[in-house]
């Protein structure tokens, strides 16, 4: 098993998945969608929205698996982080250098194929991937990788349509917070 190296821009990276503000908060709908939809276009039995951290994967979304989180160490889709232009496709994980030893492989869940998408912020800065998973060594159809491309870009835009939301809320809070100290009263 190899770890995947970290780029020089992992500070920046890491700085832009805080300010999104999503890591350990609730599941959301319009996650849960976009992995059910992989799965179904992939044909496989899993499908995750992750993220990664310092230390971990964190799941925001999952079609297929449990929702949770582990170390990043053995994250598939932590390779996606350090090589961020196109989707990882692994078709047999046994066979790869970079995961035939990863206890995700030899042991449960016996993962054998990955195909990750990369999540990408409007600055430029991959904070996880939209991926599909298999218990058996595959590949995807052109079709497929299109549709999955489509998914990880609607994924992309709704992590910044969320941090802008937020953003706007704060500036609202702020702005009350404003008029209520100048003795005008909140909106």
């Amino acid at each position: 098993m190899r770890i995947p190296p970290r780029s020089d821009r992992e500070p920046q990276r890491l700085e832009a998945l805080r300010e999104h503000g999503i890591l350990d908060t609730d599941p959301e709908r319009s996650y849960d969608d976009l992995v059910e939809i992989a799965s179904y276009v992939a044909e496989t039995p899993a499908a995750l929205i992750t993220l990664v951290d310092e230390d971990r994967q964190w799941v925001k979304a999952a079609d297929g698996v449990p929702r949770s989180e582990l170390p990043r160490e053995i994250s598939f889709c932590a390779h996606q982080i350090s090589d961020p232009d196109e989707m990882l496709i692994v078709e047999d994980a046994r066979e790869d250098p970079r995961f035939e030893n990863n206890p995700l492989v030899e042991d449960e869940p016996h993962i054998r194929f990955y195909a990750g998408q990369p999540l990408r912020t409007e600055e430029g800065h991959v904070l996880g991937s939209l991926c599909v998973i298999d218990y058996e060594p595959r590949d995807l159809g052109e079709d497929q990788r299109t549709a999955l491309e489509a998914l990880g870009r609607q994924a992309s835009i709704n992590l910044d349509q969320r941090r802008e939301r937020q953003r706007l809320e704060e500036r609202i809070e702020t702005l009350e917070d404003q008029l209520e100290d100048s003795g005008l009263g909140r909106v």
